[in-house]
């Protein structure tokens, strides 16, 4: 089957490139906040518009490669990436990414066997019922692990991640064990070669790895908070590069759809970014966990539409805008809301900072 590549990108207006854009700037408010990506938001918020999985997949992984990059470097700056970690979760990684991006391009172009438009309509169907399973399936898990954990450590200032998983994992006897210095951990190498390719697979389906790697870092390694983003930052300039090229390759990547969601999350990255040094730990955990949830309640509200196009199941399709409909409302209540309350957090830092500032100043003793 015969797959058009103009007929998988979709025709941009001034309206939907504001919306990408937007999509952007809320993806990368929630990044630089969580330290695990935006793609949770961007990919199914481009889905949401009418754009094929894959290529929101190939698009989003491409408008993150100078991210991640950027990010990498000054994480490694502050001493905050521990490059044997990530070196020894990159082999398996880059393999899963080209395994995942050949899984999608074989779903993507062998879909059905027919012709034309049918063949292109079932094509997108079929991926993106594949794409958004994925998501849903993984991110329900991390979604509530990380919001029972946060709501698990109460109010207190100081109470980090669970460690009881890693502590676990480190008196099994799974040999051989690796020491990672700079992270201060010792980890079974099977351990790290589990993750890497979960990293992987995840980065070249659905572009989020970070969602993966960040947390089994913390809590199955037992890596410092301030060490796992820098070093999942680190691997991801390598996968994430490796899944766009690859994407790219098959001609799956809007390099419009990438400027602009580069054009706004250039901007909301550093807004998120500034919200984790005067936010709570437990805040930022509560609001990824919930917002993950809203996301993938957003999918799955979409997974309708893509059965009844496979015809695995069959309604009206007049109720098909109701579902997609439903899907985009959660989907901006999930990101204007997580971003909105970071903004606002943010904003009332900022306010009681000045006033501290402007207190300092009333007191201090004259000078003589």
């Amino acid at each position: 089957m015969q797959v058009v590549i103009g007929d998988m990108f979709i025709h941009l207006t001034w309206q939907s490139a504001l919306i990408v854009i937007l999509l952007g700037f809320i993806g990368g408010v929630l990044s630089g906040f969580t330290g695990s990506g935006g793609a949770f938001f961007m990919t199914p918020g481009m889905m949401n518009l009418g754009i094929s999985g894959v290529v929101a997949v190939g698009s989003n992984v491409a408008h993150r490669l100078g991210n991640n990059m950027m990010g990498a470097i000054k994480h490694a700056k502050l001493g905050n990436v521990d490059k044997r970690l990530a070196l020894f979760l990159m082999v398996p990684a880059l393999i899963a990414v080209r395994f995942a991006v050949w899984i999608n391009g074989i779903l993507f172009k062998g879909a059905g066997g027919e012709e034309g438009e049918q063949a292109v309509g079932a094509a997108k169907a079929l991926s993106n019922f594949y794409i958004s399973a994925v998501f849903v399936g993984v991110l329900t898990l991390v979604g509530i692990f990380i919001l029972r954990d946060a709501l698990g450590s109460g109010s207190k200032d100081d109470s980090g991640p669970s460690m009881k998983m890693a502590n676990f994992l480190a008196k099994l006897p799974l040999h051989p064990y690796i020491n990672f210095p700079v992270a201060d951990v010792r980890v079974s190498l099977w351990l790290v070669i589990l993750v890497g390719f979960g990293i992987g697979y995840l980065d070249g389906t659905v572009a989020i790895g970070g969602f993966l790697g960040v947390p089994a870092m913390i809590y199955l390694f037992g890596v410092p908070t301030s060490v796992a983003p820098g070093t999942e930052l680190f691997l991801a300039a390598f996968g994430g590069g490796l899944a766009a090229l690859s994407y790219a390759y098959q001609g799956m990547v809007d390099l419009r759809l990438a400027f602009l969601l580069l054009l706004g999350s250039i901007i909301g990255v550093y807004v998120g970014t500034y919200g984790t040094k005067v936010v709570k730990e437990v805040m930022i955990r509560m609001v990824m966990g919930s917002v993950i949830l809203l996301c993938v309640l957003s999918r799955m509200a979409a997974i309708p539409v893509y059965l009844r196009q496979l015809k695995w199941v069959s309604y009206a399709p007049s109720l098909d805008p109701w579902f997609q409909g439903l899907s985009t409302a959660l989907l901006f209540a999930a990101g204007i809301g997580g971003a909105g309350l970071i903004l606002a957090l943010v904003f009332k830092a900022n306010v009681e900072r000045r006033k501290i500032q402007e207190t300092l100043q009333v007191t201090k003793p004259a000078e003589f």
